[in-house]
């Protein structure tokens, strides 16, 4: 066995500073502390212990197990293994040869299959280890070439094999299989075979590989026996924090107890004056991440310090490759006094022996990592993929104390590090060092802390879980580092945040407030095509709005002479449909006649660069509801973001919100400001093709009526086709007009177009934005907030816009512009469902909106986020659009009474769920955003809103 190896094992033996750091017990009570747990490698003959009252040694008997471990019984046929297991293991922990042996041959003696039968048995053992699950193989494993296929399928997985021995005498095996129908017939010489081959083994059992060996002689050890599962030593899921997360120190104990005071810690110091502890006034737990000594001025002091907070349970501490190396020289090893070593020897040569036993034997108890906080935080020095996550080998000690490498060196002779942390994907946050960086950064969930203090840098700190820096900086350069400070920590640089097996196949993304939502193969590989081919940056397309379904099927008829047909939608039904779920008041918002934008606005380009990662001079986006750019110019993008940035400070939202970052939901209008090519290919071509045709049809029928021919009703239904195809054409344009400096009216949009003139808006005169939601800020989701108040942060933001353009506008142009050209108002007005008077004043007000050339409405439970009584999630919003605009969408003579009554069948069902499940993931996103999760946990709810597009509905609905 290596020193790697050695020295992970002893992860079972001395854990003085293991378990007990930061929490006094281990929860559970089934691991010893302190160096009083048997040595882990170490072979076990179980059969000496004596508990209470003197009964005999055989009356009881504890076998520990870890609780994640390839546990192997070996005993010849008919020793009891089958019933051993059955008694200390749950069924599904258990594997049997036999079993196996059965499901490939129908017979579970059938010996010629015993070599298909294992490598099931093997394939689904594999298959349990990778998932974390405690195995049992119950097999006779006497021969060594068995047990060494299962010591290689451990080692495989990281966890360690354990061997429990059942040596039972031959008799009772015959008299066993005897007792067996199928059994009944086995020859005496295969049991003896067995017993032989066994005794064989005893000895070799540790050095085959097994680190923790019971035995268990005779019949009345087997009975008495008491197999305990045991936490391992990294497992420390239960202690749930705060933290705050200190990384490499390098015996700079000043900048140390200087960065303690800043995270709120205050020092305790001995008689000498030197600190030995430091504790939180709110219990927080201090957690080292190693390299605690070598190159910086006292590193005995950062010991002395570090281990008493350890020793009084208000830190933890995880080994680095320099007390790796300074272990082995305390034990006496031959190493090379090399990167600082020979400093820290010769300070610790001036502390007396005592300390350095101390110090030996704290090294020596340091366990490789830490998982921490449900699961959800792991602590090492040098970083650590997901798979190694919680597993006790060698090869994980070694990955957590010296990461990996690429096998290059660069051109200061130094090892290139492979960027582990680039292709990450585990749900556990990963905190680590060891290679200096010039600020810490997160990275797919990972972070390294060691910011080069030694070297002239500073000493950060991470608060846990408010993710929050802290850091110090050095009070001088300790020591002249081998090459300049860069960013080349596994994953700090731009590297790749995104892989296509985040997205490709079919997926399952876990959502908070819908549970598993499926993406089919077909639908992510058609979001595929549209993200990679014309999607902005992804790193700032953190959300994707849902599609909206529209209310229920009105019936509706239109009253007054001469107009034919009804509604195809009607606010009675969004009413009625919200009042059936339960909600009472709900938010009626001015459907404006544009497009759907996303507005990402940062305080500044530093803050964009820090929170998104983008290169300079990019301060935000603004994209549409597929995330593509809304300007192929960025230039015209920063314009609209620097007013909007503007007016949130003329607000005071940045500070009152405590955000460097604000993402909207808004409407870009005109509508032909991105739809020109929608516009003229189809609705354009058809209002032309009626100007053109109806003067003509309707002439020559009105003419052949003068001359007597009998045409009225086929003049009157042209008359009324011609009269419908005008009303589409102006339903369209109204969705239409120029911009641009000195934007004229070219649609009865010259009101907006003229204000935005006046307002020096220049190239961007004429465009409107209208936000009407703030999604996210920085650290926490908004969407939850009712619409009343997301609408009235909103009103000041607009509101402030005057004062931004008159100091826009300067002296020269006249002071404040009486209407602000780029933000516009969502008008809206309250409506309580179960009021009548309330329901008749909301379908008023719609028909105004309609009356006059508006779009409609979207009605939305006041409350966000509101569920039904059975918890199932009430539609967010449903459309309710204008008996003129449906033109648009179904065509010119769409309200005939024939067409109407054929239109009138529609299956909203799909509609609605799928806006259900886009809202869901949407949401999803925006709390992963706020929570600081990494961009491919973002993306991946992203992308599924833009899959879930793809899938097949009515595009009018």
């Amino acid at each position: 066995m290596t020193d790697v190896d050695r020295s992970e094992q002893a992860d079972g033996t001395q854990r003085a500073h293991g378990p007990r750091q930061g929490s006094g017990t281990h929860e559970g009570g089934t691991q010893q502390e302190g160096g009083t747990q048997q040595e882990v490698g170490t072979q076990q003959e179980v059969g000496t212990q004596q508990e209470g009252g003197g009964a005999p040694a055989a009356a009881l008997r504890t076998l520990p197990v870890p609780d994640l471990s390839l546990v192997v019984l070996v005993g010849a046929t008919g020793s009891g293994k089958s019933t051993f297991a059955a008694r200390h293991f749950k069924p599904t922990e258990v594997l049997s040869s036999d079993f196996c042996r059965g499901l490939v041959s129908d017979d579970e003696n059938d010996q010629s299959a015993s070599g298909d039968a294992f490598d099931v048995l093997h394939f689904i053992a594999g298959k349990r280890l990778a998932a974390g699950r405690l195995t049992v193989v119950d097999a006779t494993n006497v021969q060594s070439e068995a047990r060494a296929q299962l010591v290689r399928l451990a080692r495989e997985h990281d966890v360690l094999p354990v061997a429990i021995v059942l040596d039972v005498p031959e008799q009772v095996c015959a008299e066993r299989n005897a007792a067996r129908a199928d059994r009944a017939g086995l020859p005496r010489r295969v049991i003896q075979r067995h017993q032989r081959e066994l005794r064989r083994s005893l000895r070799h059992l540790e050095r085959e590989g097994f680190r923790k060996v019971h035995v268990l002689r005779g019949q009345e050890e087997v009975a008495a026996a008491r197999v305990v599962t045991e936490r391992r030593f990294n497992d420390l899921r239960h202690l749930t924090g705060p933290f705050d997360i200190i990384g490499d120190i390098h015996g700079c104990r000043s900048e140390l107890e200087t960065l303690l005071g800043r995270l709120g810690y205050g020092l305790v110091r001995d008689a000498l004056g030197r600190s030995v502890d430091a504790v939180h006034p709110e219990g927080r737990t201090a957690v080292f991440v190693g390299d605690l000594v070598d190159r910086g001025p006292d590193s005995p002091g950062v010991l002395r310090l570090v281990m008493g907070m350890v020793g009084a349970g208000h830190a933890l501490c995880v080994p680095g490759n320099h007390e790796n190396k300074l272990g082995r020289y305390l034990k006496g090893r031959k190493v090379q006094a090399t990167h600082g070593l020979a400093e820290t020897i010769e300070q610790l040569d001036k502390e007396d022996e005592a300390f350095r036993a101390e110090v030996g034997a704290f090294i020596q108890g340091l366990v490789s990592h830490y998982v921490l906080d449900g699961g959800g935080l792991v602590v090492c020095h040098a970083g650590l993929p997901e798979k190694y996550h919680g597993r006790t080998s060698g090869r994980v000690r070694s990955f957590a104390l010296y990461g990996d490498t690429t096998g290059e060196t660069d051109e200061f002779g130094l090892p290139v590090r492979y960027p582990w942390a680039e292709d990450y994907r585990g749900r556990a946050a990963v905190v680590y060092g060891h290679t200096p960086t010039p600020r810490a950064g997160w990275l797919n969930n990972t972070i390294c802390l060691d910011t080069g203090c030694v070297f002239g840098g500073a000493m950060t700190a991470l608060r846990w879980p408010e993710r929050e820096l802290v850091d110090v900086p050095a009070e001088r350069v300790w020591y002249e580092p081998t090459k300049p400070l860069a960013t080349e920590a596994p994953g700090g640089a731009d590297g790749r945040p995104l892989d296509l097996n985040d997205v490709a196949g079919r997926r399952i993304v876990e959502t908070r407030h819908m549970g598993r939502l499926a993406v089919r193969e077909e639908n992510a590989a058609a979001a595929l095509e549209v993200m990679s081919r014309f999607a902005i940056d992804p790193r700032l397309l953190p959300y994707l709005p849902p599609t909206m379904a529209p209310c229920a099927t009105s019936t509706e008829e239109v009253g007054g002479e001469g107009v034919e047909g009804g509604y195809l939608e009607h606010p009675a039904e969004a009413f009625a449909g919200y009042r059936a779920d339960g909600v009472r008041e709900v938010v009626c918002e001015e459907k404006h006649m544009g497009s759907r934008a996303v507005v990402l606005v940062c305080r500044d380009e530093t803050a964009a660069a820090e929170r998104f990662g983008v290169p300079k001079g990019v301060s935000g986006a603004l994209y549409t509801r597929t995330g593509r750019p809304f300007f192929d110019d960025p230039e015209t993008t920063e314009r609209i973001l620097r007013r909007v940035r503007a007016c949130v400070e003329e607000a005071g939202l940045w500070a009152e919100l405590e955000t460097d970052w604000l993402l909207l939901d808004a409407e870009l209008m005109p509508w032909s400001l991105k739809a020109t090519g929608l516009l003229r290919k189809q609705y354009a071509a058809v209002g032309a093709a009626s100007g053109a045709a109806f003067p003509g049809v309707l002439g020559a029928l009105e003419a052949a009526a003068a001359r007597g021919v009998e045409v009225a009703p086929l003049l009157g239904r042209q008359r009324d086709r011609a009269a419908d195809a005008a009303a589409f054409t102006a339903a369209y344009r109204r969705y239409c007009w120029r911009v641009g400096p000195g934007a004229a009216d070219a649609s009865g949009a010259g009101q907006a177009a003229d204000a935005a003139a006046r307002a020096g808006l220049g190239e961007l005169d004429g465009v409107r934005l209208a936000p009407f939601q703030i999604l996210a800020v920085q650290g926490r989701s908004l969407a939850g907030l009712p619409h009343t108040e997301q609408l009235a942060l909103i009103d000041r933001v607009i509101a402030a816009e005057g004062a931004v353009a008159s100091r826009d506008a300067g002296p020269a142009g006249g002071g404040a512009v009486d209407r602000p050209g780029l933000l516009a108002t969502t008008r809206r007005i309250v409506v309580d469902t179960e009021d009548e008077a309330s329901v008749a004043a909301g379908i008023r007000w719609w028909l105004e909106l309609t009356g006059a050339g508006g779009e409609g409405m979207v009605v939305k439970p006041l409350q966000a986020l509101v569920r039904r009584g059975d918890g199932r999630l009430v539609q967010p919003g449903v459309k309710c659009r204008g008996r003129e605009y449906l033109r648009i969408i179904y065509g010119p003579e769409y309200t005939r009474s024939e067409n109407l009554r054929r239109l009138r069948v529609r299956h909203l069902g799909h509609k609605r769920s799928l806006a259900l499940r886009e809202y869901a993931l949407g949401l999803e996103a925006l709390d992963r955003l706020a929570e600081g999760e990494p961009l491919w946990r973002v993306h991946e709810a992203v992308f599924g809103v833009l899959a879930l597009e793809s899938e097949p509905v009515d595009p009018r609905l």
